[in-house]
């Protein structure tokens, strides 16, 4: 009796165990072979006839389970942008843990225990967060630049910018964190100001932290002269909402030579522009320009705009007038910005709406203006800030998916860090968007993710030698078209 290996096509004698000339020296052989077959090839043997048996078995073999969905996702979509560069598991796991599981550093540390055996020591990770804020902040910034060049073929010449504020809740301010406008509403809680620079589709290039009583028009000028001087771009087109313009901004921007495009607040121009506004007459997706000095005021109307004014005005306005028949409306409401500019306060107590303001008002629904200085057609220039509402997506990804707050830090390194550390997991998190959409993949990022979440990889003990046998769990129909997507291991 011989055991034959012919995988590679040829027969190959591994083994004789000499031969039988009766059924009993043929059993004995055959066991003889088979357990030498178990112990060299590595297989584990059950009896099958015995099937509570081989499910303990198997069960005492279990060296390990490990959630190993993120790493397989989102840890190959990290090598791929290059955040690999930066040699240390930290900033890795706190990238990844940032997508997978948004929660403070400390339950982020108790995350990594549980699901993934990780045993960090608190100190350690918060020496970590001030060697990421002083050494490593800038080359994180660089490998998301360089990575967002390459998938737009180095063609960065569009650059959106906006703001938006991070309240903390606490009392005190500081030199950082200090009241000011909110656009979360949360006037009374210092705060501070996230600029963020981003390129077309969304893709995230700069951000800055300021002072949380800094003006947002002020931020924008030094992020983008950075952002150029650093890269030595030699020309940006800037695209901004309203709330970016202003006098200054505009004039730096021209002496600067920077071609922009800005969202213009055409109800505040002179009145001789309002009147050229309100003379044209525009029908749904027409357009016009009108020049002002060196610029240009581009007007466009949409009738889905003027019913969205329309009814944004009248459930303003519904709400104020149940405050005047009840008797409600109070100093601090009548100082309140918005639909309120519409009363009309006669003698000391008299108030009620103001029929003609709102008339006037009625015949600025569905406009909507651009001030810009830029070398490209009326229509180039309203398709390129139309894309103005990816950055605002970012925002909101930030804030509800990412949950970039709330930040539990006190000091100014670690907060940077903290930004730092949300930053990179947003550059993740849209690769991730990019890649399902180019494999014309039919699930979300955030259904990938979850579908990741219970993707579990098992490892076993042979008891034959003692090897560690690992296999990773595809055990739904998600998980294996997931698997199909990316190719996990491949």
């Amino acid at each position: 009796m011989q055991v034959v290996d012919k995988s590679g096509g040829r027969y190959k004698v591994l083994k004789s165990f000499g031969s039988f000339s009766s059924d009993a020296e043929h059993q004995i052989l055959l066991n003889q072979a088979q357990d030498w077959i178990s112990r060299h090839t590595g297989l584990q043997e059950f009896d099958f006839l015995n099937s509570d048996a081989v499910v303990e078995q198997f069960f005492d073999s279990i060296q390990s389970m490990r959630r190993v969905g993120y790493d397989l996702l989102l840890g190959q979509i990290f090598n791929e942008i290059g955040f690999n560069k930066i040699k240390d598991p930290y900033f890795r796991e706190l990238v990844l843990a940032r997508v997978a599981f948004p929660k403070s550093k400390l339950k982020t540390t108790e995350y990594l225990f549980r699901y993934k055996q990780i045993d960090w020591d608190e100190d350690k990770l918060y020496r970590y967060l001030d060697k990421l804020y002083s050494s490593q902040k800038d080359l994180v910034q660089l490998i998301s630049y360089q990575h967002t060049n390459q998938i737009l073929h180095n063609s960065i010449s569009v650059v959106f910018y906006d703001v938006t504020t991070l309240y903390f809740e606490i009392d005190q301010e500081d030199d950082l964190r200090k009241t000011g406008f909110s656009k979360e509403g949360k006037h009374q809680n210092p705060q501070i100001v996230l600029g963020l620079l981003v390129s077309k589709n969304g893709y995230p290039l700069a951000y800055e932290i300021f002072e949380g009583n800094k003006f947002e028009g002020h931020t924008m000028l030094p992020v983008v002269e950075a952002f150029k001087s650093k890269y030595n771009l030699s020309q940006l087109i800037i695209i901004a909402d309203s709330g970016l313009l202003s006098k200054s901004n505009v004039e730096e921007l021209q002496a600067k030579e920077y071609e922009f495009i800005l969202g213009a607040r055409i109800k505040n121009e002179n009145k001789s522009i309002k009147e050229k506004i309100l003379s044209l007459n525009l029908k749904n997706g027409e357009s016009a320009v009108i020049k002002k000095g060196a610029l240009k005021l581009i007007i466009t109307y949409s009738d889905n705009r003027a019913k969205k004014d329309r009814y944004n005005r009248e459930k303003g306005l519904r709400r104020l007038q149940k405050h005047i028949e009840k008797g409600r409306l109070t100093k601090a409401s009548i100082n309140n910005r918005g639909y309120n500019k519409f009363l009309k306060l006669e003698g000391e107590i008299a108030v009620s709406i103001d029929a003609e303001k709102l008339q006037q008002e009625i015949r600025w629904d569905g406009l909507k203006g651009y001030l810009t200085n830029a070398k490209l057609s009326k229509d180039q220039i309203i398709e390129n800030y139309q894309n103005l509402w990816q950055i605002e997506k970012a925002f909101r990804i930030a804030k509800t998916d990412l949950k970039i707050r709330p930040v539990y830090h006190r000091l100014q390194r670690r907060i940077e860090a903290h930004i730092c550390i949300s930053f990179a997991a947003y550059k993740l998190y849209k690769e991730l968007e990019r890649q399902l959409k180019q494999k014309k993949a039919t699930i979300s990022p955030l259904s990938a993710i979850e579908i990741a979440e219970n993707i579990f990889e098992i490892s076993i003990q042979l008891p034959q030698n003692g090897k560690i046998k690992k296999k990773i769990l595809l055990l739904t129909e998600e998980q294996r078209l997931l698997n199909s997507i990316f190719c996990f291991g491949c």
